[in-house]
């Protein structure tokens, strides 16, 4: 019973913990779903893996699943981020419980109910669930976004090694902030064309109308949240990498400014993509990639430089590698 407690806490309690569930539910939905298409299906493995588990396949409802499906890993995905965040930047002790604990319920309650709607008949309650895991990692993104908050004086810095204003405004922190508030208000992209669904919205892949000249602008809307939440999700890994590597020097003073910059308008970019300016939006969209881009570089350049003066011998080893050694010794 003890052991039992002790692992339950450090799955659910610890930084660590709650990455290895969640890299273990996308684990679990990418091997099983996995099987459905591709070279599987062609072998008969689909057949089997329907029959075995006992999933209701409808053909016509093949872009809904997909979506339903998306959704389910990508919100693990930033659940996994979140925790990076909440574990590598200073916040109150209140609000990392809070985001944590909020998120770890939204994308479970997304993943597992989202998954046993789209696959094993349709319990519309099932999907109502669905949807509440979305609503709550919604509101653990707004959490995050107040605890990021970065004007509170208490995250002022003086540190030459790191970018921030004359004032002590961490520029990285706020690049984090930036990359927060620009995730929550992307994310209302898909959420609004969803809300339509009955009143002449219906569900469809970005892949098939991408090259189709006229759109309407929920189609444009899904094709740009679909877009710019992946390009948010490669940012937010590149800063928390910048801090886990413990990113500092000229180069950092560099990259924090263009990170935002670059951050902003390229959100500017796409969310311009349903409105009437959309036939330049995609000039602000290369406008804006550029400097995060650039940004990642310097990221780069400084991490090849630190690992060919130092090493690696800074980084902690994996229980496994440690093991291994002492075993060799």
């Amino acid at each position: 019973m003890q052991f039992i407690k002790t692992r339950f806490n450090y799955l659910f309690n610890s930084t660590k913990g709650l990455i290895l569930v969640a890299i273990a539910m996308v684990g679990i939905v990418t091997a099983v779903w996995g099987m459905l298409s591709g070279p599987m299906a062609e072998m008969g493995v689909r057949e089997i893996v329907i029959k075995a588990f006992g999933m209701k396949i409808v053909q016509a409802e093949r872009e809904g699943r997909i979506v339903i499906l998306y959704h389910s890993i990508a919100m693990a995905i930033i659940a996994i981020e979140t925790y990076m965040v909440t574990g590598l930047i200073k916040m109150k002790a209140f609000f990392k419980t809070a985001i944590n604990a909020t998120i770890t319920f939204g994308y479970i309650l997304t993943m597992v109910f989202g998954m046993g709607f789209a696959y094993f008949g349709r319990n519309w309650a099932f999907h109502g669930l669905y949807i509440t895991g979305l609503s709550l990692i919604f509101f653990a993104g707004l959490m995050l976004i107040v605890a990021l908050w970065p004007w509170d004086k208490e995250y002022f810095i003086t540190d030459k090694e790191y970018s921030h204003t004359k004032s002590g405004l961490d520029l990285e922190r706020t690049a984090f902030f930036a990359t927060a508030v620009t995730t929550v208000i992307s994310s209302l992209f898909g959420a609004v064309p969803g809300s339509y669904y009955g009143h002449g919205f219906e569900t469809f892949l970005a892949e098939n109308i991408i090259r189709i000249p006229e759109k309407t602008v929920m189609e444009f809307s899904v094709i740009g949240h679909l877009h710019i939440m992946l390009a948010l999700i490669g940012i937010m890994i590149t800063l928390i990498i910048g801090r886990w590597l413990n990113f500092k020097g000229i180069l950092h003073k560099f990259a924090m400014p263009l990170m935002i910059l670059g951050t902003i308008v390229l959100n500017l970019g796409v969310w311009g993509v349903v409105t009437p300016l959309e036939p330049v939006a995609h000039m602000v969209i290369y406008v804006g990639a550029t400097p995060s881009m650039f940004a990642a570089l310097l990221l780069l350049i400084w991490d090849w430089n630190k690992l060919i003066k130092d090493g690696t011998c800074q980084y902690p080893e994996t229980n496994l590698r440690s093991k291994d050694r002492s075993a060799a010794a």
